[in-house]
């Protein structure tokens, strides 16, 4: 992991509790726990997850979580490796981070998050947040940005195995059609 100071106004501690809060998130996940993530946020946070749903504030990242993340990680890991952070200010830290899940088929689908943090009353708080997934060198760009609709209606369980912030469009997409069954 590498670092920036503004200078050196940035103690060793602050970069322990910013680790602190990325190792929350994994756990959270892991643990398939929406109200602990949930609590990481800033009030009027904002989120886009892989696929560009945008949410806007805590309730609204609250409810998403609510949809995707109980019983979503079955079978499945996830690892978060904080790989950079860069002091904006000494209160404002954007936190590049390796995301890698780990599905049952021996898989892993990687993403690469950024997490612009505050820290507020003493605690660092997730505040505008980015989730990418990062393509394969091996997969054409073209067919690995949409979800394949086909597999999405055949097996939406597995889709919603695939990531917490790529999910939503996999689950919107499902739920679209069976609606129209």
């Amino acid at each position: 992991m590498s670092t920036m100071n503004i200078a050196d106004q940035t103690s060793q501690t602050d970069l322990e509790a910013i680790k602190q809060v990325v190792a929350a998130v994994e756990h959270s996940q892991n643990n398939e726990l929406p109200d602990e993530f949930v609590a990481l946020f800033r009030a009027d946070a904002i989120w886009t997850t892989g696929h560009g749903k945008r949410l806007f504030g805590r309730d609204a990242i609250s409810t998403f979580t609510h949809q995707v993340l109980p019983g979503g990680m079955q079978d499945t890991t996830v690892t978060f490796e904080v790989e950079h952070v860069l002091f904006i200010r000494p209160d404002v830290a954007a936190v590049k981070v390796r995301q890698v899940y780990r599905n049952p088929d021996g898989t892993e689908e990687v993403g690469t998050p950024l997490f612009v943090m505050a820290k507020e009353g003493g605690q660092w708080r997730l505040t505008a947040c980015q989730n990418t997934s990062v393509l394969s060198s091996d997969t054409p760009p073209a067919t690995s940005r949409a979800p394949n609709r086909q597999a999405v209606h055949q097996d939406p369980v597995r889709h919603v195995r695939r990531g917490l912030f790529t999910r939503l469009m996999n689950l919107s997409t499902a739920s679209w059609r069976g609606s129209r069954s």
